[in-house]
């Protein structure tokens, strides 16, 4: 199985760039062995993200902001699938 570090040094780099104050990615490949995605080499990444520019947005348009940021590794190959937790600073788990 690939090791995905770089990508998730990639995800933590364009979020906190953006603007993000915490990032917090799991790497999930390895629940997805066998799948065309994980054939190609593209991780499955779950990544917790808190940001102020999610605050007043509900959470399509939160997560299309994440999306947004990482596009290029989408667009590389370098991320197959994403999940997505939205949160801003005030709100705790």
């Amino acid at each position: 199985m690939k090791n995905h570090s770089e990508t998730i040094k990639q995800i933590e780099q364009l979020l906190v760039a953006w603007g993000a104050t915490e990032v917090v990615v799991t790497d999930n490949s390895h629940l997805h062995v066998g799948h065309e995605g994980a054939k190609s080499g593209g991780g499955h990444f779950a990544v917790l993200v808190k940001a102020q520019a999610f605050k007043g947005l509900n959470r399509i348009k939160a997560h299309r902001l994440v999306y947004q940021q990482l596009n290029e590794l989408f667009t590389s190959g370098a991320i197959h699938a994403l999940e997505v937790e939205a949160q801003t600073e005030e709100k705790h788990a």
